[in-house]
């Protein structure tokens, strides 16, 4: 008996000595690659370029202890999330897509896991986008995918929460779902991750993302998120009762004038690690304290999670460091032309280098 106990264990240690020389031989060098079993494009030249988009799903089980590989190995990428879904083959939003990606990975210097909120049709293209614009720049990065549909189950506590305050028709649980997933993004995301950032789709690079991240050094001791300001008078027009109630008010005011004219999260960055050791979060987020802050400001929104960053700006600034302009030069004059002519350049204004362009209002980006 204790020779077969032997015999047992040499040959357990054999059988995980070959997997390990397995996985890096499979591996790129730098850290491990689980294969996407979805890859569109398994006729790239080599097996490192064909293994370098993975994919995390919640239908898919892996090993703990690759698992835990891929999270040691991830600390030190940059994560980068975006939501990408209900778009067609010939939607204007896969060339938006295509340009983000390319010129996020076309300036970056640092390694980059992507992770992508999406749908089964939607995904497929993604998928092809982001592998043609890899094979472009000779650039790679980990591509992580997550089901919107089971996010949002996920997250129905906060989707019920926000839905009646901060969307333009409330009701269809799918849709609202979609604009209030970044709120409990600390879920969301892998336990590993300690710092993100979240970009629409409709964003284009003009640095590195690595200079963005160096912001995190700037945040305040409880600041939670970083979001730029708002380039439009959206927010004088939502806070147009509390501001009739209140003239002297800042709120909805322009920055030249000391004014706070609310936050655009076409851009956000998150301190994942604070969010989910957060109290103060995970009351502020609930019905009780959501329905007092709207009622105390007559604040009705359209934004989505855009709305809920503005009021926690305005009851408690503390928790959101305020980004450069820079690094979300927003393009939409939608509000110019809706009554606000006379005072639009006041919001709009950004004197700082563009970093980051944002077409919000579907406004063309330029091509520089």
């Amino acid at each position: 008996m204790p020779l077969l106990r032997k015999v047992l264990l040499n040959l357990t240690l054999l059988a995980l000595l070959l997997v390990a020389f397995y996985y890096y031989e499979t591996s790129n060098g730098r850290r491990w690659i689980v294969p996407n079993p979805r890859a569109r494009n398994a006729s790239l030249p080599n097996l490192t370029s064909a293994l370098a988009a993975a994919s995390y799903t919640t239908d898919i089980n892996y090993s703990s202890s690759i698992i835990n590989v891929l999270q040691q190995e991830r600390i030190n990428y940059y994560n980068i999330w975006c939501i990408f879904t209900k778009v067609t083959s010939n939607s204007p939003m896969r060339r938006k897509f295509q340009i983000f990606i390319n010129s996020l990975l076309g300036l970056t210097s640092v390694d980059i896991a992507f992770h992508v909120i999406s749908d089964d049709d939607s995904r497929s293209i993604a998928e092809t986008v982001i592998q043609d614009v890899m094979t472009g720049t000779g650039k790679f990065m980990e591509v992580f995918y997550y089901d919107v549909h089971k996010l949002a189950t996920q997250l129905e506590d906060i989707v019920s929460v926000m839905s009646p305050h901060f969307s333009s028709k409330p009701g269809t649980y799918y849709s609202d779902a979609l604009f209030f997933l970044s709120l409990g993004l600390h879920r969301i995301a892998p336990s590993d991750q300690k710092l993100a950032a979240m970009f629409d789709a409709d964003t284009k690079f003009r640095r590195d993302v690595k200079d963005l991240f160096e912001e995190f050094r700037n945040f305040g001791e409880d600041a939670l998120f970083g979001l730029a300001p708002e380039l439009t008078p959206v927010y004088r027009h939502v806070l147009y009762i509390y501001r009739n109630k209140h003239p002297n008010t800042l709120f909805g005011e322009p920055r030249h004038k000391g004014g706070y004219p609310g936050y655009n999260s076409g851009m956000v960055l998150f301190n994942l690690e604070k969010l989910r050791k957060s109290l103060a979060y995970n009351e502020i987020v609930g019905k009780k304290n959501v329905d007092a802050m709207t009622e105390k400001y007559h604040f009705k929104g359209h934004l989505g999670d855009q709305d809920f960053y503005t009021l926690l700006g305005m009851e408690r600034s503390e928790l959101i460091y305020t980004v450069d302009c820079g690094w979300n030069r927003q393009l939409c004059t939608w509000w110019r032309d809706r009554g606000y002519a006379d005072i639009f350049a006041n919001y709009s204004e950004c004197h700082s280098e563009t970093k980051l362009w944002h077409g919000n209002c579907n406004t063309p980006i330029p091509d520089d």
